[in-house]
């Protein structure tokens, strides 16, 4: 008998989903999802991801889409997106992650909204305990960066919730596509000089990734600023603008040069917070770093600078080789799915 689980992460900006048969992943996908205008965006994001990937007669969900401006509270959030979840899935079973206590069902959403809020982490960081003893398992996704040391085989986390994740440096409000670049550096170096940015939504780190060729193939599912193409030639004029500039007022590789000025302030930053995180000394100098997300191209060259060797996430589990690429991508989605896969055979 196939033990079939779908693994769902419903973020704030993307849905995310992976289909597991008898413990292989064999598919996955990623659909925009901008809970900020509205949760029918969620309705609509199923309808797409469901068509790619399939039904399931159980599905585990984890979520960060709780943090949205659309509900009051994150525990309303937890509610209202666990709520659509489960009709949505009906009749199949939806069993929701909630942390250090594992799965919970439906009816006890209320009691453990608290461990449910944005704890896709923890699943992935759970499963790479299951395959890795000790590392740093770093997952960089469109927005944020989770950092999380893996010691005796489980996350050692200092913190549970966001608010005590960012204090720790085990959240980096700072991704791959979605960042605003004026939440970055104050000042950059154009011409020869030090130059303010505009405190504008011109350009976001899409734009500069996609200007030094880092921009993974499907990576960037959101609109531009400026509701113009997704090529270099556009991305160096959003760029232009956020010195008030225009593009044409300098050439390609001066543009080259500020993307790279932005990408290199954005990798100190997570740098930072991984530096503080192995400060704690819990984790050996060789224990690798394991990377996921569509930014583990970037969390590769981190590891490279730590000295530290590296191994994505997708090299742990197993997948079928068409789905390894995007199963990286959706790594908590992945871990969510091998995670029940083990705790409700069929």
């Amino acid at each position: 008998m196939q033990n079939i689980i779908i693994g769902w992460d419903v973020g704030g900006a993307h849905l995310k989903a992976a289909r597991a048969e008898n413990g292989v992943i064999a598919g996955a996908v990623q659909v925009a999802c901008p809970l900020w205008l509205g949760v029918a965006e969620l309705d609509r994001a199923f309808d797409e991801a469901t068509a790619a990937i399939g039904r399931a007669p159980v599905n585990a969900i984890t979520m960060t889409g709780e943090l949205c401006d659309a509900f009051a509270t994150r525990e309303e959030g937890v509610a209202g997106l666990a709520a659509i979840m489960a009709r949505h899935l009906d009749p199949g079973r939806a069993v929701f992650y909630a942390g250090r206590s594992g799965f919970v069902e439906t009816c006890d959403i209320a009691q453990q909204a608290t461990g449910i809020a944005s704890a896709n982490w923890h699943a992935s960081a759970s499963l790479t305990g299951l395959h890795v003893r000790e590392g740093l398992f770093i997952d960089m996704g469109s927005t944020t960066v989770d950092i999380i040391p893996v010691s005796e085989g489980r996350p050692a986390n200092l913190g549970y919730s966001d608010a005590e994740r960012l204090i720790h440096g085990e959240l980096v409000y700072s991704g791959l596509t979605r960042s605003f670049l004026m939440a970055g550096p104050k000042l950059v170096p154009f011409a020869g000089q030090w130059t303010p940015l505009m405190n504008e939504w011109f350009a976001s780190m899409a734009d500069v990734h996609r200007i030094l060729g880092q921009l993974p193939d499907g990576a960037d599912l959101m609109e531009t600023a400026d509701g113009r193409e997704k090529t270099k030639a556009s991305s160096c004029a959003r760029l232009a603008r956020m010195i008030g500039r225009d593009s044409g007022e300098a050439d390609e590789t001066a543009w080259e040069w500020l993307a790279r000025f932005f990408a290199e302030a954005q990798l100190r930053e997570i740098m930072d917070a991984a530096a503080l995180v192995l400060s704690r000394g819990h984790i050996a100098p060789g224990a690798p770093v394991i990377g996921a997300g569509i930014g583990r191209g970037v969390i590769r060259d981190l590891s490279g600078r730590m000295g530290r060797p590296f191994a994505a996430f997708d090299d742990l589990i197993v997948a079928n080789p068409e789905a390894r690429a995007k199963a990286c991508d959706c790594a908590a989605a992945s871990a969510v799915a091998l995670l029940a896969s083990a705790q409700f055979p069929a």
